[in-house]
């Protein structure tokens, strides 16, 4: 990731859904989640969210140039109910990335252990003897022979940091735009091609079952 941060300009936000307990946003590629470190970095969702509802809180965050749904519990208490869910694991998560080449087979299961990569960070790599335990699903939607591109449904088991970019990469199909992990070799891409697609899991209130998505915009 560059240092160099040039948000994206604030048009509003993307809503998804909105109730007294939550907000849920669709994140645009090259925002960050929460303010970094430095002036030029405080732009970020949870910035411009808060703008409009001083009460949002951070339970979960997403890499700046990934895309798509996160939510913002509103209050302590809803906080700490959906962080718990979080750590649980009790949301179902999907997400949608273009990789370079065919991937094959269309269906499969990649479990390789991550952890930071030290001297190159913020970069992470595959670790059999240092990382965590790190499980990604994957099934391939399409493949397009003109650009020999696959459009893959993706589902973190787990919630590694970079884990569906270095998985991708690990199978020799790195996601498309992915500057820190071969994705970009020409670099010409204007953006990585990965994006959190959907999220189910009960409301953490009411009880009742959220099934929500964030349209795709590529």
């Amino acid at each position: 990731m560059s240092d160099l941060y040039t948000p994206p300009a604030d048009t509003g936000l993307e809503l998804i859904y909105l109730d007294q307990y939550l907000v849920v946003v669709s994140k645009p590629s090259g925002l960050l989640s929460v303010p970094g470190r430095g002036e030029d970095k405080q732009d970020s969702l949870l910035v411009r969210v808060q703008n409009r509802y001083p009460d949002a809180l951070v339970a979960h965050r997403l890499d700046r140039d990934t895309s798509g749904l996160i939510v913002f519990p509103r209050g302590a208490k809803v906080h700490r109910q959906l962080s718990m869910m979080f750590e649980k694991r009790d949301m179902q998560k999907s997400y949608v990335a273009v990789v370079l080449g065919k991937l094959e087979p269309e269906t499969g299961e990649v479990n390789l252990p991550l952890c930071v990569d030290w001297p190159n960070r913020p970069l992470h790599m595959v670790d059999h003897q240092n990382g965590k335990p790190a499980i990604t699903r994957y099934h391939v939607l399409n493949y397009d022979p003109l650009t020999t591109r696959s459009r893959v449904a993706l589902e973190p088991v787990t919630g590694r940091t970079h884990q569906l970019r270095v998985h991708m990469q690990a199978l020799g199909h790195p996601i498309v735009g992915d500057t820190l992990y071969g994705g970009n070799p020409l670099g010409n891409e204007p953006r990585l091609l990965l994006h959190a697609h959907t999220l189910d899991f009960a409301h953490p209130v009411t009880g009742k079952p959220l099934e929500l998505e964030a349209p795709l915009h590529f």
